[in-house]
C-alpha cells in the first residue's frame, strides 16, 4: 500500500509505503523454514537443529532481507502506479508513526526532469579542420630519429665522426657529479654521482644547465642556484644553494641518417623512403582526423548544453561522481601509485559529474525524439576502423563482440556520432582552419 505522490521540490518526491506486521512474520518463518533444511550445528544432524536456534543464528539476516525486499516491491509498484520515472535510488527511512500492525517508511526520491531542446537550427557552432603538410611529415621524421639517437664520446674519432669540440653543448649528454649546499650545510637530494641528462631538454633547472655548458671532462664549476618558490622539495623551495659540478663524462647525439635501414627499422621491409613517408603521412591523418572529431564534438557538446533546459538529478550527480572518483582511484593504482590511504572526495568530480549527466540526458531525449540510435552495420563499421591500426584485424573484431559490455561502448560511440552529425545539419556551422601543432597540442573530452 502506498500513498499519494508528494511534490517536494521540482524534482524531489516522496511516498509512504506500508504493508502489514503479519506479512513480515509470516514470511521471514517461511523463509527460517526453509533454512533449517540445511543448518548446522554442533551436535545436531544437518537438518535437525531446532527452529529456535536457527531463528537465533539466521533471524536477522533473513528479517533485513524480508523488509528489504517487501519495501522494495512496494515501492516499485507504487512507481509504476503512478508513471514516475525514478532517477537513482531512493531513500528509504522508517515511519515513526504507523498505524497499529503495520510497517511504514517514507521513501524520498527524485525522477527524471523534463528535458526541453531550443531550436537547433538557430544555434551557432564553430567546427575545425587541419590538413597534414610536408612540414609535417618532416617533423615527425625528426622525432623518429630522436627516439633513435646514439650517443658517442664526443671529441673522438668514430665510426659516425668525433661530434666536434669536446666542450659540453646543448644536445649532449653530460654525466656529472655535483654537490649542493645552503648556508654552507649539505641538504638531502642536493647531491649525485654519475648523473646523466641532456642539455637543451630542460630536465634541469636553468641556471643548471648554463653552468654545465662550456666545460670540459674533468673540469668544475662552482655557481649558485636559486630554487623557484614553487619547486616540488619544500625544504629547499624559494631559496639560494651554492653547487658545484663536475662534468665526468661528454657524449655528443648522433641521430640516424634517413635511410633505407631507418625505413626498415620503422617497418617498411624493402626500406622504400616514399613509402615510409606515406605511411607517416596515413598515420598523421588518422591522428589528425580524430583530434578534429573530438574538437567537433565538444563544440557540439557545448552547444547542445546552451540550448537545452533542464532540472539535473542530484541523486545521479552522487552517483557519478563516486563512480569518477573510484575510476580515478583505480587508474592510479593501474599507474603503480600506493593510493591506499589517500582519500577521494566524490565533491571533488561533481562538476565533471554535473556535465555528464546534463550531457546525457540531452543525448537521450535527441536520439529517442529523432530515432539516432546505433545501427549493427554503424557499430561494424566502427570497430573495423578500429582494426586498421593492428596487426590482426579480426581479432579487435573478436574482441568486442565477444563481450556485451565493450560491445556498449562502442555502440554508445556511434551514438554520439550520430547526433554530432545531426545537430550538425541542422545548426549555423562555420570553419576554423587550425595549425596542426595547435591541433594536436589539444586535449579536447566532451
Amino acid at each position: 500500500m502506498a500513498t499519494a505522490v508528494e511534490t517536494l521540490g521540482k524534482l524531489e518526491r516522496r511516498i509512504t509505503i506500508s504493508f502489514p506486521l503479519t506479512d513480515v512474520r509470516t514470511e521471514v518463518e517461511k523463509r527460517l523454514k526453509v533454512q533449517a533444511r540445511t543448518a548446522k550445528a554442533p551436535g545436531f544432524r544437518p537438518g535437525k537443529v531446532p527452529l529456535k536456534m536457527v531463528a537465533a543464528q539466521y533471524g536477522y539476516q533473513i528479517e533485513s532481507e524480508v523488509l528489504n525486499d517487501k519495501v522494495g516491491r512496494a515501492f516499485n509498484d507504487a512507481a509504476n502506479e503512478n508513471n514516475l520515472r525514478v532517477a537513482g535510488f531512493p531513500n528509504i527511512v522508517p515511519k515513526e508513526e504507523a498505524a497499529e500492525g503495520q510497517l511504514a517508511f517514507d521513501a524520498t526520491f527524485e525522477v527524471y526532469p523534463e528535458v526541453a531542446i531550443g531550436d537547433l537550427t538557430a544555434v551557432e557552432i564553430e567546427t575545425v579542420q587541419a590538413d597534414v603538410s610536408e612540414a609535417e611529415i618532416d617533423k615527425t621524421i625528426d622525432i623518429l630519429r630522436k627516439q633513435r639517437v646514439h650517443f658517442h664520446t664526443k671529441g673522438e674519432a668514430g665510426e659516425h665522426g668525433d661530434g666536434g669540440e669536446a666542450i659540453a653543448a646543448n644536445g649532449d649528454r653530460v654525466t656529472v657529479d655535483f654537490v649542493g649546499s645552503i648556508d654552507g650545510v649539505e641538504f638531502p637530494g642536493g647531491k649525485a654521482e654519475g648523473y646523466a641528462f641532456v642539455l637543451g631538454e630542460g630536465r634541469m633547472l636553468p641556471e643548471f644547465e648554463a653552468a654545465t655548458l662550456g666545460l670540459k671532462v674533468g673540469e668544475a664549476k662552482t655557481f649558485p642556484l636559486s630554487f623557484p618558490e614553487d619547486y616540488h622539495g619544500k625544504d629547499v623551495a624559494g631559496k639560494t644553494a651554492s653547487f658545484t659540478i663536475t662534468l665526468q663524462k661528454l657524449e655528443w647525439a648522433h641521430l640516424p641518417e634517413v635511410d633505407a635501414e631507418f625505413a626498415k627499422s620503422l617497418g617498411v621491409a624493402d626500406g622504400d623512403l616514399a613509402k615510409m613517408r606515406e605511411d607517416i603521412k596515413v598515420n598523421l591523418q588518422r591522428e589528425v582526423a580524430g583530434r578534429v572529431k573530438a574538437r567537433n564534438k565538444e563544440a557540439v557538446m557545448d552547444a547542445l548544453i546552451k540550448v537545452a533546459e533542464l532540472e539535473v538529478p542530484k541523486t545521479l550527480i552522487a552517483q557519478d561522481s563516486e563512480r569518477l572518483a573510484e575510476m580515478t582511484r583505480q587508474d592510479m593504482a593501474q599507474r603503480g601509485m600506493n593510493v591506499k590511504d589517500v582519500p577521494f572526495p566524490a565533491e571533488l568530480f561533481a562538476e565533471k559529474a554535473e556535465r555528464r549527466v546534463r550531457l546525457g540526458l540531452i543525448l537521450s531525449q535527441l536520439v529517442g525524439d529523432n530515432k539516432l540510435q546505433a545501427t549493427p552495420e554503424q557499430v561494424k563499421a566502427q570497430i573495423e576502423d578500429f582494426a586498421q591500426s593492428y596487426e590482426d584485424p579480426r581479432e579487435v573484431l573478436k574482441y568486442y563482440y565477444s563481450d556485451r559490455r565493450r560491445l556498449g561502448e562502442i555502440e554508445a560511440l556511434v551514438l554520439e556520432e550520430n547526433v554530432v552529425t545531426y545537430v550538425l545539419g541542422l545548426s549555423k556551422v562555420t570553419s576554423k582552419a587550425v595549425a596542426f601543432d595547435e591541433l594536436m597540442g589539444s586535449n579536447a573530452q566532451a
